[in-house]
């Protein structure tokens, strides 16, 4: 087996962080899996904090969701609400805290769907979210929803989101310090 000198390989030398970098957290997890108050926590006692909601009240139940999400916060995080535009947050009003926590990027995507982007433009769109992440000198606490570990979608639309959605997590994990996966409210480092 030819050494790694003579096959002209070089291992990628990892870079020094700079101290402007965000932290970038990665939790995944299922519906009703605890991520929510899993990142809460990552966040507590790094001042000033910020909350970026996702979420829209389309219906009576997910408003009361909202308002239940908002109570189980308590004091102490400045809560935005920011459908579609969170690289544009960042990029304004990033700097401003110490930590961030992002729920849910699930409703993201889908709240990018129906506004009418593309699924092939989505990819690039996380990117430059992540770039912007980057450039805050923050801790980042992502949320998103694992869709694959259910049954394949009867339909094309489900599986076309279920797709895009599993992509749009392997970008962030990749990118992502930390990663956790929540099963039953038990969190599970995965890196």
């Amino acid at each position: 087996m030819p050494s790694v000198r003579q096959t002209g390989f070089r291992p990628h030398k990892k870079q020094k962080k700079n101290i402007s970098e965000s932290r970038l957290i990665f939790v995944l997890g299922g519906a009703r899996s605890g991520k929510s108050s899993f990142a809460l926590q990552q966040g507590r006692g790094k001042n000033p904090r910020a909350f970026l909601a996702t979420s829209e009240p389309f219906d009576s139940e997910m408003t009361i969701r909202i308002q239940k999400h908002k109570r189980s916060r308590g004091q102490g995080w400045k809560t935005f609400e920011v459908p579609i535009q969170l690289t544009e947050w960042f990029e304004s009003d990033g700097e401003s805290y110490s930590s961030v926590v992002v729920d849910c990027l699930t409703l993201w995507l889908n709240n990018l769907l129906r506004d009418k982007v593309q699924v092939r433009h989505v990819p690039s769109r996380i990117r430059k979210l992540l770039k912007a992440i980057r450039a805050c000198p923050a801790q980042v606490v992502m949320v998103s929803n694992e869709l694959g570990l259910g049954i394949v979608p009867g339909d094309a639309v489900s599986r076309e989101f279920r797709d895009v959605a599993g992509r749009i997590n392997q970008l962030i994990a990749a990118e992502a310090d930390e990663v956790y996966f929540l099963v039953s409210g038990i969190p599970l480092r995965m890196k």
